[in-house]
């Protein structure tokens, strides 16, 4: 049976912001597909607010495993964009991950930049006073509060500053592709040049000049024939 790459979406995303690209890299591959919300995002359970500033350790650690044991897959590629990809990063190096393949990561990060906090910060005015709202809504619904509160709350409370996910990068022992646009306003390249020297598998990294935080949507073609290729090299 093909194994089946699991989609793990980022801080705002859910699975209609994925678009088609999780079935264009299914079907580019062979491998089956599975894409879902988390909860408090698109149309899943909503959560309560504040999320507590480990929310991507207790994803990895505590939930992801039951989606994939829920699910009975037995082989996978994590997928994993922004929150999604420190969630894979987590789950594969803190739990046995037995089933788990490869790491396939876009712009994922495992500590707090000032970047990170500027932009989330420039995202908090866009969605008072801009557009950003309603076009999340289109998503989230009911969730829209929970969603982006969330995801914001967390990221400029200051005990956060403090966050890291290092530790969890010896225990990486899969391949892990690292795939960062150079004007994300979220990071730089430091992260995922960070993940690289610290996983204890093998890494290939790709930086996107023009590219912004979201690969798959912004540079579609060359970011799905790059992962396409590194899912058949992995499978080989």
């Amino acid at each position: 049976m093909a194994p089946t790459l699991v989609f793990l979406h980022e801080g705002l995303g859910c699975v209609s912001l994925w678009r088609d690209f999780p079935a264009r890299l299914a079907e580019a591959t062979g491998c089956g597909a599975l894409v879902y919300s988390r909860a408090g995002y698109g149309r899943s359970s909503p959560v309560s607010l504040p999320r507590p500033l480990d929310y991507m350790e207790r994803e990895g650690t505590e939930v992801l495993p039951r989606v994939l044991a829920a699910a009975g897959i037995q082989r996978a590629l994590l997928v994993g964009h922004s929150d999604g990809g420190s969630i894979a990063l987590v789950y594969a190096g803190a739990t046995p991950a037995r089933e788990t393949l490869a790491l396939l990561l876009e712009a994922p990060h495992v500590f707090v930049e000032e970047r990170s906090v500027t932009g989330i910060e420039a995202a908090v005015r866009e969605y008072r006073t801009g557009d950003l709202a309603a076009r999340l809504r289109r998503h989230h619904g009911e969730n829209l509060e929970g969603a982006f509160l969330g995801w914001s709350g967390a990221w400029l409370d200051p005990a956060f500053r403090r966050w890291s996910l290092e530790r969890f990068l010896p225990g990486v022992q899969v391949p892990v592709l690292l795939v960062q646009g150079e004007d994300d306003a979220y990071g730089t390249a430091a992260q995922v040049e960070t993940i690289a020297r610290g996983i204890a598998g093998p890494a290939r990294l790709r930086l996107l000049p023009g590219c912004g935080h979201a690969p798959h949507r912004e540079q579609a073609e060359p970011v799905l024939a790059e992962m396409a290729a590194f899912v058949r090299e992995v499978l080989a």
